[in-house]
C-alpha cells in the first residue's frame, strides 16, 4: 500500500511537470506570433537607436505629411525630404524679415500686460471699410486658405501689437548668434538622418563621420551661446557637416524618423519665437506705460524744492476767470510734456499776455508742476495748476481721470502698401473733460490741448471761428469711420461718419451748458455700464454718442496726428500743420519715440534748468 501510494504521488508530480511544459510551449508559440505581427503593424518605429531620443511634438503641423519609404523611389523620397526642409527654411528670420509665427501663437499685448498688472490702452478691433467690403472679404478668405505671406504676417503682428511691430522693424539690431543658430539647425538635420544611415552596413564610414560631427557640434554648442564664443575653425566644421548631410540625403532613409525630427525643429522654433515675442512685447509695453526714472526724479526734486520755498500759497489772479482772454486747458501728469505744450504755444503767439493756461494734474505731480512753472515762466502768459483729485464739485459722481487713447486695428482689408499702416491710435475725451463747464463756470470758450502736442502756429484765430452752433471743434480723421468699430454695439451711429480726434479741440462752454452735454454723457455711461464691457469701451461709445452731430470739423491743417506711431508722415505735411499730435505709444519724451520726429518736440524744452541735468533728463 505504501509503495502504491508512493507511486501515485510520483505520477501526480509528473502530470504537473507535463502541464508546466505545455504552458511554456504555448507561451512561446504566442510570442512567436506576436513579434512578427508587431513589426507588420509598424510598432518597431517606436524604438530608437542608442543615444538618440526622438521627442513626439506636442502639436501637429498641417504643412508636413508623413512619408512612407516603401511607397516611393529613392528620387521621390529625396525630393519629399527637400520639400519638407524648404518649408521650414530659414528656421530663424533674416534681418529683412518680420517673422511673427503662427496667427494664434500669442495672446494680445493687452491681455499679457493686464495679467502682469500693467495699464494698457484698450484695443478697438475695426471692420473693413464699407467701400472696400467685397475686396476686403475676398482678401481675408484668401489668406485663410493659404500660407500666410510675409506682408500678411506683418499685418497680423500689427493687429495684435500695434505700434510695437513698427518700432521693432525700425530698431532691428544685427543678430549676434547667427552661426550658432545655423549649427543648431544642421545638428537637428544630422540627428534626423543618422538612425537611418546607421542601419546601412555598407555605410559604416558615413555613419562614423556623422557621429563624429554630431558629437563635435554638441560639444561646441554646449560651450557657446554667441558667435564670438565659437572656435576659429567653425566655418570649416559647418562646411564639413553640410557635406555629410548632403551625402546622407542621397540614400533612402527612414522617413518617419526624419519627419519626427523635423517636427521637433518646428515646435522648438515656434516655442522660441513665441517666448521672445511675448517677452519683447511685454518690455515694450512696460517702457510705454511706466514713467521713466529721470522724469520721476524730476518730479520728486521739484516737489522737495516747492516745500523749501518761502511762499506756499496759491497765487490768485483775476485772469483765471476773465472771459475776454484766451484760455487753454491741458490735462496731464507729465511736467515736461505740459511745459513743451505751453512753451510752443507762447513762442508762436502774437500777443502771449492774453494767453491763460489751466493745467489739470493729479495729486502726486501737483506741487512739482507748480514749482516748475514758478522756476520757468512762459513769457507774459499766465499758468494755473489745478489738482483734479482735490476739486470739490457739487452733485458730481464723475471719476477724475487723464486722457486715454484707443488702438484701432484692422484684422483684414484691401492689400495696402507697407507705408499705409493698418493700425491707428484714436484719442478722445476722458471723463475729466466733462467737468470743464463746472470747473470754468465763468468762461464761454476754451481750447483743450493734449499734453502730447507741439504748436507750430499762432492759435489766436481759433477764438474767431463760427462753429455754427456746434459744441466741439475738432479735426476729423476719415481713415477710420464709425461703421468700422466693432466696439460700437449700442446706439444709433452714422456708420459712414468720420471720427473726431482730441489733441486740439475748441470747446464752446456756453453751448455745452445749454445742451447739457455732461449730463447726456453721464446718462449714456450709466445705461451702458450694466453690461460686461470694460469701462474704456463704455467711455468710447458714450463719448461718440454724446458728440454725435455736435462736432464742427476744423481744417486738416490745424492738426496732424500720427507722430507717435507712423514712420511715414510726409515732411511737407509736418511743416504745414499748426499742431503736431504725437498720439500713439512712441511719445517724444521716451527712448521709444520716433527719432526723426523728436526734434520738433525737443526744441521747445527748457534745458537750462539744473534739475534736468541733475536727474539726467535727456529726451
Amino acid at each position: 500500500m505504501k509503495g502504491g501510494g508512493g507511486g501515485g504521488g510520483g505520477g501526480g508530480g509528473g502530470k504537473r511537470r507535463w502541464k508546466v511544459l505545455v504552458i511554456g510551449v504555448l507561451v512561446l508559440v504566442i510570442l512567436s506570433m506576436l513579434v512578427p505581427l508587431a513589426f507588420l503593424l509598424g510598432l518597431h518605429n517606436g524604438f530608437h537607436s542608442p543615444g538618440f531620443v526622438t521627442v513626439q511634438p506636442a502639436s501637429s503641423f498641417e504643412s508636413f505629411t508623413r512619408i512612407n519609404a516603401t511607397k516611393h523611389t529613392q528620387r521621390d523620397v529625396s525630393e519629399r525630404v527637400d520639400e519638407v526642409l524648404q518649408k521650414i527654411n530659414p528656421v530663424l528670420p533674416k534681418k529683412s524679415d518680420i517673422n511673427v509665427g503662427s496667427r494664434d501663437m500669442n495672446v494680445t499685448s493687452g491681455t499679457d500686460s493686464k495679467k502682469r498688472g500693467l495699464p494698457v490702452s484698450p484695443t478697438v478691433v475695426a471692420n473693413p471699410s464699407p467701400a472696400n467690403k467685397t475686396k476686403s472679404e475676398a482678401s481675408y478668405e484668401g489668406v485663410q486658405r493659404k500660407v500666410v505671406s510675409g506682408d500678411e504676417t506683418w499685418r497680423t503682428c500689427e493687429v495684435k501689437y500695434g505700434s510695437y511691430c513698427l518700432w521693432r522693424e525700425e530698431n532691428k539690431e544685427p543678430m549676434k548668434d547667427t552661426k550658432v543658430k545655423q549649427m543648431k539647425d544642421q545638428l537637428f538635420v544630422a540627428r534626423a538622418y543618422y538612425p537611418s544611415i546607421a542601419k546601412m552596413p555598407s555605410q559604416s564610414k558615413l555613419t562614423r563621420d556623422m557621429k563624429q560631427n554630431i558629437q563635435e557640434f554638441e560639444r561646441i554648442l554646449s560651450e557657446s551661446s554667441q558667435d564670438a564664443d565659437l572656435p576659429p575653425q567653425v566655418d570649416k566644421k559647418l562646411q564639413k557637416m553640410e557635406a555629410v548631410i548632403a551625402k546622407a540625403k542621397s540614400f533612402p532613409v527612414d522617413c518617419n524618423n526624419v519627419d519626427k525630427k523635423l517636427r521637433q525643429i518646428l515646435d522648438l522654433t515656434e516655442d522660441e519665437a513665441s517666448f521672445h515675442m511675448k517677452q519683447s512685447v511685454f518690455l515694450y509695453q512696460l517702457a510705454v506705460q511706466t514713467m521713466p526714472k529721470s522724469l520721476h526724479c524730476l518730479s520728486m526734486r521739484l516737489t522737495v524744492e516747492h516745500f523749501k520755498s518761502a511762499s506756499l500759497e496759491d497765487p490768485i489772479s483775476e485772469k483765471f476767470s476773465d472771459p475776454s482772454l484766451l484760455h487753454f486747458v491741458i490735462i496731464s501728469d507729465n511736467i515736461l510734456a505740459s511745459s513743451v505744450v505751453i512753451n510752443s504755444t507762447v513762442v508762436h503767439a502774437r500777443d502771449s499776455k492774453n494767453f491763460v493756461f489751466h493745467v489739470l494734474t493729479d495729486e502726486q505731480n501737483y506741487f512739482a508742476m507748480k514749482q516748475w512753472f514758478v522756476r520757468n515762466p512762459c513769457k507774459q502768459s499766465t499758468v494755473q495748476v489745478l489738482n483734479i483729485e482735490k476739486l470739490e464739485l457739487d452733485d458730481s459722481d464723475m471719476k477724475l481721470s487723464l486722457p486715454a487713447e484707443f488702438r484701432v486695428s484692422f484684422p483684414s482689408g484691401d492689400l495696402l502698401a507697407s507705408q499705409q499702416n493698418r493700425t491707428h491710435y484714436l484719442s478722445l475725451f476722458s471723463q475729466s473733460h466733462y467737468l470743464l463747464p463746472k470747473l470754468f463756470d465763468k468762461l464761454e470758450k476754451v481750447v483743450v490741448l493734449d499734453d502730447d502736442v507741439v504748436v507750430q502756429r499762432d492759435l489766436s484765430p481759433l477764438w474767431d471761428l463760427d462753429m455754427e452752433g456746434k459744441v466741439n471743434g475738432a479735426v476729423k480723421s476719415c481713415t477710420v469711420r464709425l461703421g468700422q468699430l466693432k466696439s460700437l454695439k449700442r446706439g444709433n451711429f452714422d456708420t459712414n461718419a468720420c471720427l473726431w480726434m482730441s489733441g486740439l479741440n475748441v470747446v464752446d462752454l456756453a453751448r455745452w451748458r445749454e445742451l447739457g452735454v455732461s449730463e447726456t454723457y453721464q446718462k449714456y455711461y450709466k445705461e451702458m455700464s450694466s453690461g460686461d464691457e470694460s469701462s474704456e469701451a463704455i467711455a468710447l461709445q458714450a463719448s461718440l454718442l454724446t458728440f454725435q452731430d455736435q462736432v464742427y470739423a476744423l481744417d486738416d491743417k490745424w492738426a496732424l496726428s500720427g507722430l507717435g506711431y507712423d514712420y511715414y508722415i510726409n515732411a511737407q505735411a509736418i511743416k504745414n500743420a499748426a499742431i503736431l499730435h504725437y498720439n500713439g505709444n512712441m511719445k517724444p519724451w521716451l527712448e521709444l519715440g520716433i527719432p526723426k520726429y523728436k526734434n520738433y518736440w525737443r526744441k521747445h524744452l527748457n534745458r537750462e534748468d539744473r534739475f534736468l541735468s541733475d536727474c539726467n533728463v535727456n529726451p
